[in-house]
Formats: C-alpha cells, structure tokens, sequence
C-alpha cells in the first residue's frame, strides 16, 4: 500500500468529528497508529525514522505508541519524510498533535500519580468498554468513598489523610464516566469472597453492597459474581483489565497493574488470551440476572461486626 493510500484509507478523526471526549492519551494512540502506518507504507524502519528527527528508534516506538507528546519539530519532519505535503491534511496531523499533547483533568494530581498510572486514566476516561476481574475487593469503579477510603489508607499506610482524600477524590471523580450522557459498558467479574470481605467495618460494607444493589440496576453496568468453589485465581493469575475504544485504529488493550508499575498488552495474541479466560470467568460466574439476590443473601448471611473506634481497645 503506497503512503497516499495510508491516507486516504484512514479517515480524520478531527473532520469526522469522532475525537473522542476523555483522553490525550488516546489522541496521541490515534496519531501515533496513523504514522506507523505511514512509515510502514514507505518501507523505513524505526531506525530510518528516528534519524529523520534526530532521535532513536525507541523514542519512535514511544511516539507511535502514543506513550509521550509530540513536539512539532518532530512531527512535521516525519510527515515531510513519509511524503504528506498536502497542507489541509498536515494542519490535521498537527490538531490532533495539539489535542494529544494537553492535560487531563487529572493533571492536578500529576506530584504524585506514576507516569504508568497516568496512561491508565487517559485510556480509561475514552474507553467504550471497560471489562475487569477483580478477586481481591469491590471493583473501583464501583466503590463507595468511605469503602475506598478504607482500602486506601491500608494500601497507604504512612500518608497523611489529606493524602488520603486526594486519592479518594480521584477515585471518586474516575466514575464519572459511568453517569455521562454516552458512557462506557463496564462488565466486572467479581470473586464472592472480594464481596464478603468487611473493609472499613459492618458499616462501611452495609452501605457498600447498598451501594452495589443501585448500581447493577444500570443499563452499561453488568456485575458477575464468581462463587468461591470455582476456583478464579485458578483460571487468572490476579485482576485485569480490558479496554477497548471506540477509534477503529486502536486496538483492545489489557491492563495489568502490579505493586510499583503497570502492564500494558496490545498484542494480538496476549489480548486474546485474556479475552478467552475473561470469557471462562464469565461462564462459570452467575448470569448477571442473579446478581442482585445473590447480594441480598450476602448482605443477609454476613455476621455483625463491632466498629470499633480507632485508638480504643476491645476488652
């Protein structure tokens, strides 16, 4: 396929009006996907291009991934490179570099949110479809403020509790995206034991399977209950996420967060592996329909806990 074909194949997302509302982040993928194609189209390699903007062939593997912001020195030699001179079509190459490399509302938080954790939020807030398994706690997106206030501070236990709120705060304001006029389809499965499990105290639970009981009620919210005996951490190594767009040149990305970084996978291959035990959980959790009884009976079955204040003991 010759470069003009490339172009004229991939139709502008800023003159089809399909930029989507969340995400730089998913800007900078758009643009990024669209000059790999470029390249690949001119036969040059990675090499062949990071000479041309006197970098590396790493620093062009970033920019197609749309992992960093393009300065647009760099950009319009690669487009003299791959041979766009129409300037109708540079100037759009150029908008969506503008778009792509302008914060999200996030960016206040930047002192001490990870780099990694910053392009979770930027592909989360342009997602069409978040699916999770979640074995550990109520998934995120769904969480009550005082539910992750507790969760927060045992994962931050030496932070002070202004620290604390902030990332309650976040929390609270990345399930926005759940009540927007066009949101995203969220599907979690969720293990039995995650929902049994009585963080925060009987009282901080009770509210937070209420919690639950009203939002499974949605139409973009399916929650799956996985029953202990099936065994979850058997068929997943730990919770995942998969989230994908609505941008025809994205592909299905798989999120893996670990202790002090994150994964991102966009293979084929890995994407779906993950899909096919995403699927398997799924079969094996109770049908959605069953969702709301099931956390009734929870709810019904869970013994009393004693609150206790913080700094008494029980004797």
């Amino acid at each position: 396929m010759r470069p003009s074909e490339v172009r004229q194949s991939a139709e502008s997302p800023l003159i089809s009006g399909a930029v989507p509302a969340g995400a730089p982040t998913v800007l900078r993928m758009m643009l990024g996907s669209r000059l790999r194609k470029l390249r690949e189209a001119c036969g040059m390699t990675r090499e062949d291009a990071g000479e041309a903007i006197r970098g590396s062939h790493s620093k062009i593997s970033r920019l197609e991934l749309g992992r960093t912001g393009f300065r647009v020195r760099d950009l319009t030699d690669l487009l003299d490179l791959y041979g766009v001179t129409d300037p109708t079509e540079r100037e759009e190459f150029l908008e969506l570099a503008r778009q792509g490399n302008q914060s999200g509302w996030w960016h206040r938080d930047n002192d001490w949110l990870p780099r990694w954790y910053d392009t979770y939020l930027g592909l989360e807030q342009a997602a069409t479809l978040v699916r999770a398994y979640e074995p550990r706690a109520v998934p995120e997106l769904l969480q009550t403020p005082e539910y992750a206030r507790a969760l927060l501070s045992l994962a931050h236990s030496g932070e002070l509790q202004p620290d604390i709120e902030r990332r309650v705060a976040l929390r609270m304001r990345r399930q926005e995206i759940l009540n927007r006029p066009h949101p995203p389809q969220l599907w979690v499965i969720v293990e039995e034991a995650a929902l049994r499990r009585p963080i925060g105290g009987s009282a901080v639970w009770n509210a937070q399977i209420n919690h639950l009981l009203k939002v499974v009620e949605k139409r973009n919210i399916t929650v799956q209950v996985l029953a202990d005996h099936v065994g979850g951490p058997a068929l997943a190594d730990g919770a995942f996420t998969m989230l994908r767009f609505a941008e025809a040149d994205l592909p299905d990305i798989v999120y893996l967060q670990q202790l002090t970084s994150a994964l991102y996978l966009d293979k084929q291959a890995d994407v779906d592996a993950y899909r096919a035990v995403a699927n398997q959980l799924s079969v094996h959790a109770a049908p959605p329909e069953y969702t709301v009884s099931l956390l009734e009976a929870l709810r019904r079955r869970q013994p009393p806990i004693l609150d206790q204040p913080a700094g008494t003991r029980r004797v």
